[in-house]
């Protein structure tokens, strides 16, 4: 079972949001940027890590959702949410396809990776 985090990163009330790219697992699908957490490493610090890796910024982790535990085909994951805002850089994607900044109100209208669409709901219920 795969440890991963992911971050919902909001800034200006939009959500930035990535595409998987082609080569990767579940190509094309959108997520929240995030990653494997490495032994001994929490689980906030392998965020910061990731997204300044996958994105070039740096961000504050602020507040934890529900974990979803989710089994595809061929793996299985533990998924770690977090609510983030950036504390500098501007997004440049290097591994995923896009990432884009969208409205809460749109989050459903893209084809998620099965494990977020969970996350995506309980940000939205939290929201309201």
């Amino acid at each position: 079972m795969l440890h991963v985090t992911c971050a919902i990163i909001v800034h200006h009330n939009k959500i930035l949001i990535c595409q998987r790219s082609k080569s990767m697992k579940l190509p094309l699908k959108w997520e929240f940027p995030g990653g494997k957490i490495e032994t001994g490493e929490s689980k906030e610090a392998c965020l910061q890590r990731e997204v300044r890796k996958e994105l070039a910024l740096d961000i504050r982790v602020d507040n934890a959702l529900s974990p979803v535990e989710h089994c595809y085909p061929t793996f299985a994951l533990y998924l770690y949410p977090f609510i983030c805002t950036i504390a500098s850089g501007v997004p440049d994607p290097v591994e995923h396809a896009q990432a884009i900044w969208v409205s809460a109100s749109d989050l459903l209208n893209y084809d998620w990776a099965e494990a977020d669409i969970p996350i995506v709901k309980e940000y939205l219920t939290l929201r309201k």
